[in-house]
């Protein structure tokens, strides 16, 4: 679902250039009003549902910060994006629901003000754990880190800490103070780089202990980054946001290794490696695997008449219907072509063919509409059931079906059974 922000501007070029910034975001839906009664009208429109809003403190018909008072009152925070900024009025308007300023001096800095709505956007679903054995200043630092929409975890110390990460797989960051009974913050990272790398848990240390050794040793233990206490709210923002843009320029890198370019789908490299850890798995159980193959019927033939970015989006039709019919645990990949491999777990034989058969039916009903053209195809689908000396294998014999499928007269699933 799309993140919905108010951005609020008056200057003209400005406001170009804020629009052609959001659109490269596609979660992101802005609104966009000039003047501070638009901005009361849509807030009123929305119900003032709005995630977060940008806005201008110098409006037509508010002179002096008015909008802030505004999305306050619906409990949106948000960044100013100004021209001129009097300490007066900053102290002012800090006092409020304000996460940030950023002024308006080149296009550049337009970019960044978008960029920092993006991240804040994307905070809603980034987690955050706070080791820190003063109830007091965890609670300072959650609240501070609610206003960039963080999701926040609490551990009084060390082990609390470790006990909370093995519960929650989803914390992406853990700040944590040094000086803690039970499991200290220098044992807590070396503890969670063991089991973690840096790509997949950042830590940010923090201690009010001067000494430089202090700060060598969490950095060699493990920890991405070091705030000395005390800190201001800008400058733990600043690290925080810092940290949390390289998790996800990391996570863009492994999908651009372990997935295929045209469709989103894991690629072939991927489906072994993933898969070969599925398998060993069953194996060892001594437990069936369900292995798919899916071909679009007749493919050459839409590439011919319509041509092959036509051929594309049919190809990338494939992954949308599958996503829509899979588990999150199932491993599905695309193998080149309009051909797809799947590998299923913890599945019946029936259940297996009941799910096929409502996924081939799927591509029967489906209907693309593109260009005015209304496109349609099927698919074969070739299985085997059970179990195997190698993955490999069974992707063999699930291809085997696959071919007997399209000889017998495809848009059919043929299943191979061993057990």
């Amino acid at each position: 679902m799309k993140k919905k922000v108010l951005v609020v501007e008056d200057d003209k070029t400005t406001l170009t250039l804020l629009k052609q910034e959001f659109k490269k975001y596609d979660y992101i839906e802005a609104f966009y009003a000039e003047t501070y009664k638009d901005a009361m009208r849509l807030i009123r429109g929305h119900k003032g549902n709005f995630h977060t809003a940008l806005l201008d403190l110098n409006l037509p018909d508010a002179h002096d910060g008015e909008i802030v008072k505004l999305v306050n009152s619906h409990h949106i925070s948000a960044i100013i994006l100004t021209a001129t900024l009097d300490q007066k009025l900053k102290d002012l308007v800090l006092k409020k629901d304000v996460v940030d300023f950023v002024l308006k001096s080149d296009p550049s800095s337009i970019e960044f003000a978008v960029n920092y709505i993006a991240r804040i956007l994307k905070n809603y679903e980034t987690t955050v754990l706070v080791v820190d054995d003063s109830p007091m200043f965890r609670e300072l630092v959650t609240n501070n880190l609610k206003q960039i929409h963080l999701n926040i975890i609490e551990a009084n110390d060390g082990q609390e800490a470790l006990n909370t990460i093995e519960k929650n797989k989803d914390i992406s960051l853990v700040i944590t103070d040094y000086e803690m009974p039970n499991v200290n913050g220098l044992e807590l990272t070396l503890q969670i780089r063991a089991k973690y790398k840096k790509d997949e848990i950042a830590i940010i240390a923090m201690s009010s202990v001067d000494k430089k050794e202090v700060i060598s040793n969490f950095l060699k233990f493990g920890a991405n980054d070091f705030l000395n206490k005390p800190f201001s709210n800008d400058e733990l923002f600043t690290r925080i946001n810092s940290n949390l843009e390289l998790l996800d320029l990391f996570s863009q890198v492994k999908d651009m290794a372990n997935k295929d370019f045209l469709t989103g789908a894991y690629n072939r490299r991927y489906f072994f490696n993933s898969g070969g850890q599925i398998f060993s798995k069953a194996k060892r159980k001594e437990l069936p695997l369900a292995v798919a193959m899916i071909d679009i019927d007749k493919f050459k033939n839409i590439n011919d008449t319509y041509g092959h970015d036509i051929g594309d989006v049919a190809i990338q039709e494939i992954k949308t219907i599958l996503d829509t019919q899979l588990r999150g645990s199932d491993l599905m990949a695309r193998f080149g072509g309009e051909e797809f491999c799947i590998v299923l777990e913890d599945i019946t034989l029936e259940n297996t063919q009941l799910l096929f058969e409502k996924i081939r039916q799927a591509f029967e009903d489906n209907i693309i509409k593109i260009k005015g053209l209304e496109i349609s195809y099927t698919v074969s689908i070739g299985i085997f059931y059970g179990m195997s000396s190698s993955l490999e294998e069974m992707v063999k014999l699930s291809d085997d079906s696959l071919y007997i499928a399209k000889n017998n007269g495809r848009n059919r699933i043929i299943i191979n059974e061993i057990i």
